[in-house]
């Protein structure tokens, strides 16, 4: 019985961890997809939506290796749809950035 009562006291302590990496993960994790997108638009350009994506999730893959696990491809897309709206969203507020991102002819 006191076995029983230790093995659910350790599982629990370690779900309590799991979610808790997790959730000071997501901060880390939402501020690098902003930066990995707005790379990834800087050095491959428009139309290249698919090698964009790649690009950017094998990087989340080396940086991220115990979420990557975690998180599915397809979950990750639609976190990368919301970094590139947060991307859109503060280029067209931020002259700089945009320079940054489009290069001096596009501005």
């Amino acid at each position: 019985m006191i076995n029983k009562i230790i093995f659910i006291l350790i599982l629990a302590l370690f779900i309590a961890g799991v979610i808790f990496f997790l959730k000071n993960q997501r901060k880390n994790i939402k501020e690098w997809l902003l930066y990995a997108v707005t790379e990834a638009e800087k050095n491959l350009g428009s139309k290249t939506g698919e090698l964009k994506l790649r690009q950017v999730y094998s990087e989340f893959i080396a940086l991220f290796p115990i979420i990557s696990k975690i998180v599915s491809f397809d979950s990750f897309s639609n976190l990368v749809d919301l970094a590139l709206f947060e991307m859109r969203v503060l280029i067209e507020e931020n002259h700089k950035l945009k320079k940054y991102v489009e290069g001096e002819k596009n501005v």
